[in-house]
């Protein structure tokens, strides 16, 4: 072999070991923390059982969480940041202002595993665990959580402007803005299930209830309207359970409400408003272990949107706060 041809077999084996080597890095598996901290995941079941037993509406409100946080830069905890003066918290955001939650339960859930691990597990997992937990304590499905995230950084208040789904979204923008997420329209509406528990504030239901529109059930818009006065700044914050019939419990509720007009959400109703996405919502009203399945494969899958792993990102020791020494 001449020297030309045996630097080329060098050079393709060390672009294997490279790839081998990043292939590893990004590996993301249940079984992660086996070896390093094998009581991690009781102990964050436990943390997040006593958070949604003390408030049953945590439960949608760590799920939301956890996808506020997958759909800006990825599964990385940058949601649970706050400010700092090199970059703004997407805590302050439009999407999130005064509207995601669940930040305390994160932390104490972070404390408790710090004790036995310090240095281990990340926010971002920890976050990923937690959705699991709370779908699984009101009567959701379960599913494996891949591990091995790691904390970004930096947050982006400029991506949660724009990447996160609005509720007043139409059909084709929700799509859109799945499918940049590798999300297809069964995934986004399957997790969109998710509206079978939680609630919502007056300012984003409000303009649905009072538009008088074809689209909404004329009972369910007058029951709401005596929570949510018509008048822009009165009542904003008002609550209304996302699933009037079943709002505490995970089920094929939410799918059922649509089909008879009942979605609270401007994004909500056009799920089922004569759209690609109409045979879905009814499959789904028809058949709740499919619905149930599809949501936990639309999880597992959510959670794989861009995480950092091997040596980017850091653990962070807490979880609004990037680590200084």
């Amino acid at each position: 072999m001449d020297s030309f041809a045996a630097k080329g077999v060098i050079f393709s084996v060390l672009v294997l070991l490279l790839l081998a080597n990043i292939q590893c890095e990004a590996y993301l598996s249940p079984k992660f923390y086996d070896g390093t901290c094998p009581k991690a995941l009781s102990t964050i079941r436990s943390s997040i059982r006593r958070a949604v037993s003390r408030e049953r509406r945590m439960a949608a409100s760590l799920i939301r969480l956890h996808f506020h946080d997958c759909f800006v830069q990825g599964c990385d905890g940058s949601v649970l940041l706050d400010a700092t003066s090199s970059f703004q918290s997407e805590k302050t955001a439009p999407a999130n202002r005064n509207s995601v939650r669940g930040f305390e339960v994160i932390e104490a859930a972070k404390r408790e595993v710090e004790k036995i691990c310090p240095g281990v597990v990340s926010c971002a997992d920890i976050l990923s665990v937690a959705a699991r937990d709370a779908s699984v304590a009101v009567g959701g499905p379960t599913w494996q959580v891949k591990l091995g995230r790691r904390d970004s950084t930096t947050a982006s208040f400029s991506l949660a402007q724009t990447d996160l789904p609005s509720p007043f979204a139409s059909l084709s923008d929700l799509i859109s803005k799945f499918a940049a997420k590798g999300l297809s329209a069964r995934e986004m509406v399957a997790l969109s299930g998710s509206h079978t528990i939680g609630q919502a504030q007056c300012f984003v239901f409000r303009n649905r209830i009072y538009s008088n529109g074809t689209d909404i059930d004329a009972g369910f818009a007058s029951t709401r309207r005596r929570q949510c006065p018509a008048a822009n700044g009165v009542g904003d914050s008002k609550l209304a359970p996302l699933d009037l019939v079943t709002p505490n419990s995970f089920d094929n509720n939410y799918f059922k409400n649509l089909m008879r007009k009942k979605g609270l959400l401007i994004s909500d109703q056009v799920l089922f408003s004569g759209g690609s996405t109409d045979s879905i919502v009814s499959e789904y009203s028809k058949n709740p272990r499919t619905f149930l399945s599809d949501f936990a494969s639309a999880m597992v899958k959510m959670g794989d949107i861009e995480p950092l792993t091997g040596q980017n990102g850091i653990i962070r020791k807490i979880c609004s706060a990037v680590n200084y020494k």
